[in-house]
């Protein structure tokens, strides 16, 4: 099988359903933030971390690629797809990650500037893609309602990242900066 159809040459690419779509699309434009974020992903699972932060992120890489597919399917063609569906214990996993992360980190006083380490500044990075992700299904959501899990999702990533930096900071003994902003006289 080779790898180019040729088939996109006229600026189109196929869904899920065999649809075709404009490549800025903005199902397109939403799953394929997702698949630059999984690549984020990717490259903080390759750097030196703690192994059940690896075994989390291949968890979450998974279900990116679920959330993909459900981007890739047109709602009225739901039941063509034949994949699990992002759920409440999905969103529970991250959930249960964040507080058991947040146990063991000191208090959050103020925002915290992107960096200190570059493992830390690729969350930072995953984070703000996912971000941009959401808000891209959340367009598509107002045209074509999602499952509401699907969004959930997204969301709880994002500070499942966030507060993943954080962790990796304190491992990386990186500083955090705090954002004080300047007194007006």
């Amino acid at each position: 099988m080779k790898i180019y159809t040729k088939t996109g040459d006229d600026a189109t690419t196929s869904l899920f359903t065999g649809a075709r779509v404009s490549k800025h699309h903005i199902r397109i434009e939403s799953y394929g933030t997702l698949d630059e974020l999984n690549s984020w992903l990717g490259l903080i699972r390759d750097q030196e971390i703690d192994t059940h932060s690896q075994e989390i992120l291949i968890k979450i890489q998974e279900k990116l690629f679920t959330v993909g597919a459900i981007l890739a399917t047109e709602p009225k063609k739901e039941n063509r797809l034949k994949i699990p569906k992002i759920n409440k214990d999905d969103i529970g996993l991250l959930e249960k990650e964040i507080d058991a992360m947040n146990e063991k980190l000191p208090t959050m006083t103020h925002f915290i500037l992107p960096g200190g380490h570059s493992t830390v500044s690729y969350c930072h990075i995953a984070r703000t893609v996912c971000r941009r992700g959401e808000r891209m299904i959340s367009i598509l959501n107002e045209k074509e309602p999602l499952p509401e899990a699907v969004l959930a999702y997204i969301n709880r990533l994002s500070d499942f990242l966030f507060v993943l930096a954080r962790k990796l900071s304190a491992q990386l003994k990186a500083n955090e900066i705090k954002w004080i902003p300047e007194k007006l006289d």
